[in-house]
């Protein structure tokens, strides 16, 4: 399927400073809304008590709360839906000893009149471990973007690899931006989708630079914001067809997915979006600023496809005998 003409090539570098501008203001936002409104960390980051009830029939949510309101240490609980209007979720927030002994006995005692009931799971994190989980959430996002930056630069030329992880960066701080404007619960799932946005968004990157790569070799212009303009050309349909399905499929499990991926899903779609923008508008510009030279480039890869001709000459000569 083929939306857009392989033979047009449509001028996206002469919008990258009205695209850079609207980046610009979401980056410093983002930075802004995480250094002033922060995050609101779940338990698997904050340490906490989770415990899930399922019903024999749909209860209200509101009626969980009055009677879970009965006992004082109880009363600031998080209750939701999870998955289904018959299960849900209680979540409390801070150290577990302020519950008592046994919460799972504690919440049934108190949710005796609200219906037939089971309790699933009682899972309790402890602050330490949360601090634990938070602290290795980061450093796998360090360690990921350390990772984009060593690969690309073996795979194509450093300026490749600084506008990937540039973008890259301008992703995740945007995504989380969201994250703290929407006061999604940071846990174990959002990373989840924080990491599953870096992937998708190099991805992206990866095959423009790609076709970049090839059309420097192949392109009679030796103006780079020309090759770019053609290149990203060439791979919008398959950019549009990719980012499209993947977004339809994470909207559906926003829509129906329930309360528990909620946050998971909004993560995404921010991500989805940005991510699909910056490979266009962020990453591919960003070699321009890093005064990439087409000149040099061909120069470079002209020498090394005459050091390999020099080498496969000598190996064959080599195999004959002839020295």
């Amino acid at each position: 399927m083929q939306f857009f003409s392989k033979a047009h090539v449509y001028d996206f570098m002469s919008k990258r400073y009205i695209a850079l501008g609207i980046s610009a203001v979401l980056f410093f936002g983002s930075l802004f809304l995480m250094a002033t409104k922060g995050f609101n960390y779940g338990i698997d980051f904050s340490g906490g008590t989770l415990i899930q009830v399922k019903y024999d029939s749909a209860v209200s949510l509101d009626k969980i709360r009055a009677a879970l309101a009965k006992n004082e240490a109880y009363k600031n609980a998080s209750v939701t839906e999870f998955g289904s209007a018959e299960e849900v979720t209680i979540r409390f927030s801070g150290a577990s000893s302020n519950l008592g002994s046994d919460v799972g006995a504690s919440v049934a005692e108190l949710l005796k009149d609200t219906g037939k009931f089971e309790i699933r799971r009682t899972d309790v994190v402890g602050p330490k471990v949360g601090d634990e989980l938070r602290e290795k959430g980061v450093m796998a996002l360090a360690i990921s973007l350390v990772g984009i930056l060593i690969y690309i630069a073996f795979r194509f030329e450093w300026r490749f690899a600084m506008a990937a992880v540039a973008s890259e960066i301008h992703d995740v701080v945007i995504t989380m931006g969201a994250i703290s404007f929407f006061a999604i619960d940071v846990n174990l799932d959002t990373l989840a989708a924080i990491l599953t946005v870096v992937g998708y968004s190099l991805n992206d990157t990866i095959i423009v630079f790609d076709r970049i790569r090839e059309n420097i070799k192949t392109s009679k212009s030796t103006h780079l914001d020309t090759i770019i303009n053609e290149s990203v050309s060439a791979t919008l349909t398959r950019t549009i067809l990719t980012s499209g399905t993947t977004l339809i499929t994470v909207v559906v499990l926003f829509l129906f997915g329930g309360d528990m991926i909620h946050g998971f899903s909004l993560a995404l779609i921010v991500g989805i979006v940005i991510g699909t923008l910056s490979s266009i508008f962020v990453a591919a510009p960003m070699l321009l600023w890093f005064k990439f030279s087409v000149e040099k480039y061909r120069a470079m890869e002209a020498e090394k496809a005459r050091v390999q001709r020099e080498k496969d000459k000598q190996r064959a000569m080599f195999e004959k005998g002839t020295i």
